[in-house]
C-alpha cells in the first residue's frame, strides 16, 4: 500500500511515514516522580523516541513538567475517564494526549479537551481497542471485530473533525493478532491520519515479542504505520529493544544486523556461543552493516555472501570474509577477536 499520510507533529517529531518512531510507556507507579524520571532517562538512552505516561489523577499531572525537564523526547499523557486531566496536562506542557473518547464521557467533555489541545497545538491520539468498543457497535457487529473497531475510531475522528481539529493519530489495538492486523488495514483505507501500531496485552516477553513482530511487522510491510509500541509484561526498556529488532528485520532501522545459521551436524565450532557474543558486542554499535556468523563453508561465504562482513566455521578454525571475499583463516580461539577488529574498522 502506498499510503499518503497527513503529517502530525509530536514535539519536534513529525509523523508522516518517512520514519517509523519507537515509543514505550513508563510502568513505575504514577506518583513516584523520581522513579518515573529515572525510567524515562533509561528509555531515552535505550533509543525510545516517544515516551507515554499514565496520568490517573491530578497529583500525577506533576509528572509532565518533571519528565519534560529530564528527557528531550516527546511526552504523551495517557488519559482515561476524567477529561480535566487531559486539560491539566496540556497546561503542564505535554506533547500529545492519548484519550479513549468512549470513556471520557460526554461529547462536550471531549470538545473541552479539543479546545485545550488546539490552543497549544497538542495532537490527540484516539486510542480504541477491542475492550473499549461502544455497546451499539458491539450489537451491530456481534462483537469487537475489526470492522467495529475501525468504525469506532472513525466515529471519534468525526467528533474531533467537527471541532475543526485534525492533529490526530489513531490506534486500534487488539490482543488478537489477526484482528489487530485487519483493523489497521481497514482504518488505513478510511483515512490519512498517522497510525500508532501495537498489539495490546501481548503478554510476557517471549510470546509478546512474537505477537508484536507478526502484527506490527505485517502492517509495516504493507506500508501501514508511523509509530510503534511493543507491549510487554516487563521492562519497557525491553520493549524498545524488541521494537528496534522488528524495524531492523524489515530494513527500517540502522545498526548492526546479525545473520547466523541454525547449525547442523557439519558444524565443528561453538557457533551458538560465538553468535551470541557477536550479537552482544555489536548491539549498541552505530554501524548500518550486516554481520554473518555461519557454521561451515557450505553456509558460509556462499549463502551469506551479501553480508558486509562475516565468519564461517571450519574444523576448529574459521574463515573471516568481507563482501563475499575471503580475508583470512584463523583458529577458533582467534575468530571473535579478529572479526570484531575488522568490524571496528568499518
Amino acid at each position: 500500500m502506498n499510503r499518503k499520510v497527513r503529517p502530525v507533529k509530536v514535539g519536534d517529531l513529525t509523523l508522516d511515514g518517512k520514519k517509523i518512531y519507537i515509543q514505550s510507556m513508563l510502568n513505575v507507579p504514577a506518583h513516584d516522580v523520581e522513579g518515573n524520571v529515572r525510567q524515562a532517562v533509561e528509555l531515552e538512552q535505550a533509543g525510545c523516541e516517544i515516551i507515554r505516561t499514565a496520568v490517573p489523577d491530578m497529583e500525577a499531572v506533576r509528572l509532565i513538567p518533571a519528565l519534560k525537564a529530564s528527557v528531550s523526547v516527546p511526552i504523551v499523557a495517557d488519559i482515561h475517564y476524567d477529561h480535566r486531566l487531559a486539560i491539566a496536562c496540556c497546561e503542564a506542557g505535554v506533547d500529545k494526549i492519548r484519550i479513549n473518547p468512549g470513556n471520557i464521557g460526554s461529547i462536550e467533555k471531549v470538545k473541552e479537551v479539543v479546545r485545550a489541545c488546539s490552543e497549544r497545538k497538542v495532537p490527540i491520539r484516539i486510542g480504541v481497542n477491542s475492550g473499549s468498543v461502544e455497546k451499539d457497535l458491539l450489537a451491530k457487529y456481534g462483537g469487537p471485530v475489526p470492522e467495529a473497531m475501525a468504525e469506532s475510531a472513525m466515529k471519534h475522528v468525526q467528533i474531533l473533525e467537527s471541532c475543526n481539529f485534525s492533529d490526530i493519530v489513531i490506534s486500534i489495538k487488539s490482543s488478537n493478532v489477526s484482528s489487530m492486523i485487519a483493523a489497521y488495514r481497514s482504518i488505513a483505507e478510511k483515512c490519512d491520519y498517522p497510525l500508532h501500531l501495537g498489539v495490546t496485552e501481548a503478554g510476557t516477553e517471549h510470546m509478546g515479542i512474537i505477537k508484536s513482530a507478526i502484527g506490527i511487522g505485517s502492517l509495516l510491510s504493507d506500508g501501514i504505520g508511523e509509530t510503534i509500541r511493543v507491549s510487554l509484561t516487563g521492562s519497557p526498556v525491553r520493549e524498545v529493544a524488541a521494537a528496534k529488532d522488528i524495524l531492523k528485520a524489515l530494513g527500517k532501522y540502522g545498526g548492526v544486523k546479525i545473520v547466523s545459521c541454525p547449525t547442523c551436524g557439519r558444524t565443528k565450532i561453538d557457533l551458538i556461543a560465538l553468535a551470541e557474543k557477536v550479537e552482544k558486542l555489536t548491539e549498541n554499535m552505530d554501524k548500518d552493516i550486516t554481520v554473518a556468523v555461519m557454521g561451515c563453508v557450505v553456509n558460509g561465504i556462499g549463502e551469506a555472501g551479501e553480508a558486509d562482513i562475516g565468519i564461517a566455521g571450519g574444523d576448529g578454525c574459521a574463515v573471516v570474509f568481507k563482501h563475499g571475499e575471503k580475508l583470512c583463516k584463523v583458529s577458533e580461539d582467534q575468530a571473535l577477536e579478529l572479526l570484531m577488529s575488522e568490524i571496528e574498522k568499518m
